[in-house]
């Protein structure tokens, strides 16, 4: 057992990042390894990651409770722990790198305790970056984890004194006078999808992509093009919400990279006739997840019906609730842009594929009529609103899919 200096049984706090370190076995082999240094405390932020996890079957073993950025959760553990690591697996061991970089450029204290990242343990390039200074003041706490491990150690990070990542450039445009946000992406690769805040805003045609806002309105992808639909998903329509784009959550690629599951459905007639309505229990809360599937267990954790918004939204929270035993009512239009690759559906689900276009008109006219405008509602009878989502589709319904 390695001891810290109050001689006591060490703490260590593991913050998980992503499903890829979970799908590949990694993270079972870590705990196992960890287990032997001292006490664990493993948490995971992320909805995907939390898919993985009750996949693997380590929800008793890692918390999923929490809806948190990494960042976060490595400043709670800092509170408990002796030392806490960070366990990623990036596209490449350099886009790892990167990640643990803004991550650690995201923390309010980031000398609390010492800081490990563990990238790619099951990678022939896989490495230990000491984050911190702490991490390097204290040396034995990685030769020990480098010798448990088998992970040779890299030198620190340089550290800044700018608490942005040197992946963000804020300045003033010389030409508009407004201030302009420059997001440089790592590791991506042509044909991918580039996603902020869990919403496909372009594709990319090059390994050397930035997004460009300005005032907080996103203006172009350099290296890409924008999806105009996706923008205006991502500043919420007409409300033309701002985005912090130095802060936002941005990837480019799947949300869960695995292997493909074929969906198991029978497609109905078109506008319905025919359609049986699930004998699901009459009375409960139906939640409403309009493009936000990274939000799906905070949204509809306990739901009895969950009404989903748009092709990847639906195959993703479809997906996620299937675990849960939830089913859905999606409402599609066939613009998927393939976000997973494993998608699963409950039983008893149905979805609608509509015309072009019209799964955000139906989404919008729904929650306003139906919902009365919130996210949620405890609903008598569950059957009857599923009745009038039909009636309220009827118009704009190419093809029924039951479950």
């Amino acid at each position: 057992m390695f001891l810290p200096s109050n001689g006591l049984k060490m703490k260590v706090g593991l913050v998980i990042h992503g499903p890829e370190v979970i799908d590949s076995g990694e993270t079972k082999k870590v705990l196992e390894k960890l287990s032997c240094v001292g006490k664990i405390e493993a948490r995971l932020g992320g909805t995907m990651g939390k898919v993985a996890v009750l996949d693997a079957g380590l929800e008793n073993v890692i918390d999923i409770s929490r809806h948190q950025k990494p960042s976060t959760c490595i400043e709670s553990l800092f509170e408990i722990s002796d030392l806490v690591c960070l366990l990623n697996r990036g596209k490449t061991v350099e886009t790892g790198k990167v990640f643990g970089e803004m991550v650690y450029a995201r923390l309010r204290e980031p000398e609390m305790k010492p800081l490990i990242q563990i990238e790619s343990p099951g990678n022939a390039n896989g490495i230990l970056i000491p984050l911190n200074k702490k991490a390097k003041e204290y040396g034995e706490y990685l030769e020990k984890l480098s010798e448990i491990l088998g992970l040779p150690t890299e030198s620190p990070l340089p550290l800044r004194n700018s608490r942005v990542p040197n992946s963000v450039l804020v300045e003033n445009c010389p030409v508009t006078g407004k201030i302009q946000v420059i997001r440089k992406l790592s590791g991506v690769f042509p044909g991918e999808k580039i996603l902020v805040n869990g919403i496909i805003i372009g594709k990319a045609f090059s390994s050397k992509v930035s997004i460009v806002s300005e005032n907080g309105f996103i203006v172009a992808i350099e290296g890409g093009e924008i999806k105009e639909h996706g923008l205006e998903k991502l500043h919420n329509y007409e409300k033309r919400d701002p985005v912090d784009l130095a802060k936002a959550w941005v990837k480019s690629g799947d949300l869960r990279r695995g292997n493909s599951f074929p969906l198991q459905a029978r497609k109905l007639k078109v506008h319905g006739r025919g359609l049986s309505i699930s004998s699901r229990p009459a009375a409960g809360r139906v939640a409403f997840i309009d493009h936000a599937a990274e939000d799906t267990f905070e949204l509809a954790g306990d739901a009895k019906l969950a009404v989903t918004v748009g092709d990847d939204t639906t195959a993703i929270a479809g997906d996620i609730l299937s675990r849960l035993g939830i089913p859905i009512l999606g409402i599609t239009d066939g613009d998927c842009d393939n976000l997973t690759c494993r998608t699963e559906i409950f039983p008893g689900s149905i979805v609608l594929r509509l015309a072009a276009g019209k799964d955000d008109i139906l989404g919008k006219k729904l929650k306003q009529e139906l919902l009365r405008g919130e996210n949620s509602a405890v609903l008598k009878d569950i059957c009857s609103f599923k009745e009038d989502v039909m009636k309220l589709a009827e118009p704009f319904i190419e093809t029924i899919i039951e479950y």
